[in-house]
């Protein structure tokens, strides 16, 4: 069978590099945003998953609308209020697409940056629509009113390419609790794992990042990073957390916390105990336990790593 020529499309986009220069040059300008807490915010970390999604239902459910109303007769004023309510509401929607765009693989941000200037073509056609309605034009503001739908569906198309094909946005450690079977497992002799260094095991296939303090308390946690699968064993242990190399999240040791984004999901945690000189894990909450962050958990919330960026990570490029 032949392949869908779209999807030949959206393959061969990925692979473009012609834009990386100014993917580069857009992602330091996005990143040096002087956002301060507001960046989690955007990201939504508060919410357990990215806040992008649902900010753009409010202008594509708007302009929708008043493409409906544009099919009926003596509708001109409601459909005027709802474009200009789409490009109000726009503009923070695109604030929290750009957030997480500049934390992206390469493939990812190629697909992304060309869904950013769609939907930046219907905002310009949108726009122009409303002026040419506010002149009492009401026949072309109805036609670059369809003409700035087909740039958003198209930018829709983009999206969803991003969030299924390419799993922007997903949790990338969701599967561990799926995977992991009941009960302890020995990973290794307590001597293999030097205080405050990140070691790096494998339970059931499972990369697992294992870390002794000091005082001799072992911290174990799904290695690979839930924002998008980066090797924490990698990372820089400092403050009870573990950071990120490849985009800055910040996890605790103690369960798995999301303190800082852009990783808007807990890392699966796991008990550890001594057994004869050896290190035994066991899988968090597998029963239906509290959460990572929950009761007595989260008075320890505040702690976390006081500076430092993530370093530049080269994979995908």
């Amino acid at each position: 069978m032949r392949q869908n020529r779209v999807l030949w499309l959206l393959d061969h986009l990925e692979r473009e590099p012609r834009a990386d220069a100014l993917i580069d040059k857009l992602r330091e300008g996005v990143r040096s945003l002087p956002l301060g807490p507001g960046r989690d915010l955007l990201h939504g970390r508060w919410l357990g998953h990215p806040v992008h999604p649902l900010m753009v239902q409010v202008p594509i459910g708007s302009w929708l609308s008043a493409a409906v109303l544009d099919l009926r007769p003596g509708r001109s004023r409601e459909s005027r209020l709802l474009v200009g309510v789409g490009l109000a509401a726009a503009a923070p929607a695109a604030l929290a697409g750009w957030t997480d765009w500049a934390e992206l693989h390469r493939q990812q941000q190629r697909v992304g940056l060309v869904h950013a200037l769609s939907n930046a073509a219907a905002v310009g056609l949108y726009a122009v629509s409303l002026a040419h309605r506010a002149k009492g034009r009401e026949a072309a503001g109805r036609a670059y009113g369809f003409l700035g739908l087909t740039a958003v569906g198209i930018g829709g198309m983009l999206g969803g390419h991003l969030a299924y094909r390419q799993a922007s946005g997903a949790n990338h450690a969701e599967e561990v609790p799926h995977v992991v079977s009941e009960g302890w497992h020995r990973i290794g002799a307590v001597h293999e794992f030097p205080a405050g260094r990140p070691v790096r095991r494998s339970v059931d296939d499972v990369p697992v990042l294992v870390v002794r303090e000091s005082g001799g308390q072992i911290h174990a946690l799904a290695e690979r990073c839930s924002h998008l699968a980066g090797p924490l064993s990698e990372g820089t242990v400092a403050d009870g957390c573990v950071q990120c190399p490849w985009h800055g999240s910040v996890f605790r040791l103690s369960d798995g916390w999301n303190v800082r984004g852009p990783a808007t999901s807990p890392q699966p945690a796991f008990e550890t105990r001594i057994t004869d000189g050896h290190v035994e894990v066991r899988l968090r909450h597998q029963d239906g336990g509290a959460p990572a962050g929950s009761d007595r958990e989260m008075a320890g919330q505040g702690s976390g790593m006081r500076s430092g960026g993530a370093r530049e990570h080269g994979h995908g490029t």
